[in-house]
C-alpha cells in the first residue's frame, strides 16, 4: 500500500517539531487518521497526547499562499465576529522540501451523521453570528482569498452588491470554466447576459455582512459544545451568498435555518435567488474539476440556473 504523503518521515518531523514548540514540551505522533475524502489537498490528523494536529499538505508553490489566507480568514472571523474556529498550531504553517504544511489543533469531532437537531441548529446560528459584523463595503481590502484551489480577489468594487458579485465572483469563475475548455460557448453566453442583468435579479440590497466564505455544511465542524468554522474564505457582502452553499453539494436538516432564523431573519425570497449565488460555485466545480464524473453534472446545473433567470 501507499504510504499516505502526510506519514513521511520528513512531514512528520515538521509536525512534531512544531507542536512541540506550540506546547512547549516534546510531542510525538502516535497514530494517523486520513481525512483526504474531506478536503481538496492531502489531509488527515495525527494524533498526539495531549492533543492531535490537523495538517493539509501543499506541494506546489502557491501553498504558502493560501494556508497563510486561510489562517487569516480564521482569525478575522475570530476577531470580528467572535466566532470559533480552530487554533492554529504555533504559527500554523510549516514549509519544506515536501511543501506547504498548515497545522491546526484537531478538535473532537461529532460526525454529521451522528449530530443532533440541537447541534445542527447551532450551525444556522454560528453563520447568523459571523454575519452580524458588519462592513461599510462589498469585500475585503485587507488581503485577498481562494475558492478551494482557485484565487478569489477580494477588492471592493462598486457600490452595490450586483457589481461586486459579478466582477469578484461570476465573472472571474465565468473565465476560469470557459478556459477550462469544459464548458459549452452557449452556456457562457448565458452567464454572461445573466450578470448583465444581476441588478434585476439581486433583490433588496443588503448591508454588507461578514460571510464565511465557502459556507457548504462540510467546512463546519459540530463538537459537544459548539460548533467550528471551517476553511474560510471571508470578506463582506451578502448573507444569502453563504446561505445558498450550505446545502450546495447535499441537503441539510431544517435546523440549520431555524438555528440562523434564532439570531437574523432570512427574506421570503431567498429561494428565489438561491440558484443565482451557487453559480460561481457550480463554474469553479467545472473549471477544477470538470472532466470527472462528479464534476460534469455541473455543466447542466449552470445551464439550469441561466434558463431559470432569462
Amino acid at each position: 500500500m501507499t504510504e499516505h504523503p502526510l506519514c513521511a518521515r520528513a512531514v512528520v518531523s515538521a509536525v512534531e517539531q512544531a507542536a512541540s514548540a506550540h506546547r512547549g514540551r516534546p510531542w510525538t505522533m502516535i497514530g494517523f487518521t486520513d481525512l483526504d475524502e474531506r478536503a481538496s489537498h492531502p489531509a488527515g490528523i495525527l494524533h498526539g497526547a495531549p492533543f492531535s494536529v490537523f495538517v493539509k499538505l501543499d506541494a506546489g508553490v502557491g501553498g504558502p499562499e493560501q494556508f497563510t489566507a486561510e489562517l487569516r480568514g480564521h482569525r478575522l472571523l475570530r476577531e470580528r465576529a467572535g466566532v470559533a474556529t480552530p487554533p492554529p498550531v504555533g504559527a500554523g504553517l510549516a514549509t519544506g522540501a515536501f511543501g506547504s504544511l498548515l497545522l491546526l489543533e484537531a478538535l473532537p469531532e461529532v460526525p454529521a451523521p451522528d449530530r443532533t437537531a440541537a447541534q445542527w441548529r447551532s450551525v444556522g446560528r454560528a453563520l447568523a453570528t459571523a454575519h452580524q459584523a458588519r462592513g461599510a463595503r462589498h469585500g475585503l481590502a485587507e488581503f485577498d482569498g481562494f475558492f478551494g484551489p482557485l484565487p478569489q480577489d477580494n477588492r471592493p468594487t462598486g457600490t452595490t452588491w450586483a457589481d461586486f458579485y459579478a466582477s469578484r465572483r461570476l465573472l472571474p469563475r465565468l473565465r476560469d470554466a470557459v478556459d477550462s475548455g469544459r464548458l459549452p460557448a452557449e452556456v457562457a453566453a448565458g452567464v454572461t447576459r445573466l450578470a448583465g442583468r444581476l441588478p434585476q435579479l439581486c433583490g433588496p440590497e443588503p448591508e454588507p455582512s461578514l460571510l464565511h466564505g465557502d459556507a457548504q455544511q462540510n467546512n463546519f465542524l459540530t463538537t459537544a459544545t459548539d460548533t467550528v468554522l471551517l476553511d474560510t474564505s471571508p470578506c463582506y457582502g451578502h448573507p444569502e451568498a453563504d446561505l445558498a452553499l450550505l446545502d450546495y453539494f447535499a441537503p441539510v436538516p431544517g435546523e440549520v435555518f431555524d438555528g440562523y432564523r434564532d439570531v437574523a431573519p432570512i427574506d421570503p425570497d431567498f429561494p428565489q435567488r438561491r440558484e443565482l449565488w451557487r453559480l460561481h460555485g457550480y463554474l469553479a466545480v467545472v473549471a477544477v474539476d470538470g472532466a470527472s464524473a462528479f464534476g460534469r453534472p455541473f455543466v447542466g446545473r449552470i445551464a439550469d440556473a441561466v434558463a431559470r433567470y432569462r
